[in-house]
C-alpha cells in the first residue's frame, strides 16, 4: 500500500512503524473473511481493511470525525485478522496508533470520558473492584435478572502450596483475576508443585496495563508495565526462570513490553528481557506434561467432555492456534467440536461495557458453538472470556488449570482408595 504520511506525523517514531505496517498490506481481503464484526455487520468500514484505509487516511491529514471514531471504536482489537493475514500486517499495533490519533483529534462526550476514566480507575485496581464486586455479590439476589447475571457468585479462595522447591517461577496476580477467579493462581500454583516447581506472587505487580493502554490513555498503560517490571526484577535477579501468565489477556499484553518500553532508555533492557521471559501456563505445562502423566498415571474422569473456548489472546495474540487443545487431549480431556473457533466471544477486554449490543450477539454466537458439542463444562484461559461466557451459559466455566487441578486431585484420591 502505498502512503504519503502527513507531517504531523511523519518523522515520529509511531509515524514511521504505522507506516511500514501500512505498507505491507496488499488489499487482498483475507481478514475481512476472518473478522467478527465485518461478519456481523457485513460493512467494508466495520473489518480490517476498511479500517486501514481510515487509518491511512488520518495519518495523511484527512479530517479525522465521528463516524472515523465510532468504526474503530467497534474493532474487538481480537487480531483474528492478524493470524489470516498472509502479509505479516501488524494490524493491532496499528490500531493502537491510529485510535490515538483520531481520539487526540475527534474528542469525546462527557459521559464517554467519564465511562471510560471511570473503567480505567476500578479495573485495574483491586483495592476499588474487589469491594465494589463484593457488594454486588451481597446483594445479588435483590438485583434485576440482566444485571445479575453479570455478577458471579462469591469463589472461596483455595489454598496455595507451602513446599518451596529450587525450580521458582513468578506468575502474575493482575486486577480482576484475584476477584473474579481467586481459584485460578492457586490451581496453577498447586499444579506447578506437583512438578517441582515454586510459583511466587510479587507483591506489588498489578494490572499488566492493557486496560489503560488500550482505552487510549497510553501513557497510564506504559505506567502499569514500569511497574510490574520492577515488581519482578528482583525476583528474576535472584533466579526466578520465567513469569507465568493465566490470563492469556495479560500474555499478549506482557509479550509486547519489550516492543512499547523499547525507546525508554531506563527500562528497553528490562523490559525485553521480561517479555522473553514471559510464558502462558500451556508452555509451562506442556514442557513438563511427560513427567505429569507419570506421577498421575491414573484415567482422568471429572469433566471428561468439555468445550474449549480459544480467547482470542492466547490463539491470535499469543499465536498459540491449536496448542492448549493438543495440550489437554494429551492430558487425557475429551474436547468437544466447536465451530467457528477463531471468532470473538465479545469480551475483549472492556469492549462488553463499551458496545454492549455488538458483543452480546458474539456472545450468543459463541455459547452456541461451544454448547453445539453437549460438553460437560467450558474450559478457557483468559478471566475477561470466562466471566463473560458465564454469564450466559448454565454450564460451568473455568480456567482449563483449574480443571485440570480438579482431575489432579480426584486421581490422588482414587490412588489413595485403590491402596487401602
Amino acid at each position: 500500500m502505498q502512503t504519503n504520511l502527513a507531517d504531523f506525523i511523519k518523522d515520529t517514531p509511531e509515524g514511521r512503524e504505522a507506516e511500514a505496517i501500512l505498507r505491507a498490506c496488499v488489499h487482498c481481503g483475507f481478514c475481512t473473511a476472518t473478522c467478527p464484526t465485518y461478519q456481523l455487520l457485513g460493512d467494508e468500514l466495520a473489518g480490517p481493511r476498511g479500517r486501514i484505509y481510515l487509518i491511512k487516511q488520518v495519518l495523511e491529514g484527512a479530517t479525522a470525525t465521528v463516524r472515523t471514531q465510532l468504526h474503530l471504536d467497534r474493532c474487538l482489537a481480537c487480531r483474528s485478522c492478524e493470524t489470516s493475514c498472509p502479509s505479516g500486517v501488524r494490524y493491532g499495533r496499528l490500531l493502537d496508533i491510529g485510535r490515538h490519533v483520531v481520539d487526540s483529534r475527534v474528542g469525546r462526550g462527557v459521559l464517554e470520558t467519564f465511562a471510560r476514566r471511570t473503567l480505567r480507575a476500578v479495573i485495574p485496581n483491586p483495592s476499588l473492584f474487589a469491594p465494589l464486586l463484593k457488594l454486588g455479590q451481597s446483594t445479588r439476589a435483590l438485583l434485576p435478572t440482566a444485571l445479575k447475571r453479570k455478577v458471579p457468585p462469591a469463589a472461596n479462595a483455595t489454598p496455595w502450596p507451602t513446599r518451596a522447591h529450587p525450580r521458582r517461577m513468578l506468575v502474575l496476580e493482575g486486577c480482576v483475576q484475584s476477584s473474579l477467579s481467586p481459584n485460578t493462581n492457586a490451581a496453577a500454583a498447586r499444579v506447578l508443585d506437583r512438578l517441582g516447581i515454586t510459583l511466587l506472587r510479587a507483591p506489588q505487580a498489578g494490572c499488566c496495563g492493557a486496560v489503560s493502554y488500550h482505552l487510549d490513555a497510553q501513557d497510564e498503560g506504559l505506567a502499569y508495565m514500569r511497574r510490574n517490571i520492577d515488581a519482578w526484577w528482583p525476583y528474576l535477579e535472584q533466579g526466578a526462570e520465567a513469569i507465568v501468565m493465566t490470563a492469556s489477556g495479560c500474555a499478549t499484553m506482557v509479550a509486547e513490553y519489550g516492543h512499547l518500553l523499547a525507546r525508554d532508555p531506563a527500562y528497553a533492557e528490562k523490559a525485553k528481557r521480561v517479555s522473553a521471559l514471559m510464558k502462558d501456563i500451556s508452555e509451562v505445562i506442556a514442557a513438563e506434561k511427560d513427567l505429569l502423566k507419570t506421577l498421575h498415571p491414573s484415567p482422568f474422569t471429572l469433566h471428561a467432555m468439555v468445550a474449549f473456548h480459544a480467547p482470542c489472546s492466547l490463539q491470535h495474540g499469543l499465536k498459540m492456534k491449536g496448542k492448549v487443545e493438543a495440550l489437554l487431549a494429551d492430558l487425557g480431556f475429551e474436547l468437544t467440536p466447536v465451530p467457528d473457533a477463531h471468532l470473538c466471544c465479545g469480551s475483549a477486554g472492556t469492549y462488553s461495557i463499551l458496545q454492549p449490543e455488538l458483543s452480546q450477539q458474539l456472545l450468543r454466537n459463541k455459547v452456541t458453538a461451544l454448547t453445539s458439542g453437549a460438553p460437560e463444562a467450558i474450559v478457557t484461559a483468559n478471566i475477561g472470556c470466562q466471566s463473560h461466557l458465564q454469564t450466559a451459559t448454565a454450564l460451568p466455566v473455568m480456567h482449563w488449570i483449574e480443571a485440570l487441578d480438579q482431575r489432579l486431585m480426584q486421581n490422588l484420591a482414587i490412588a489413595a482408595r485403590a491402596s487401602d
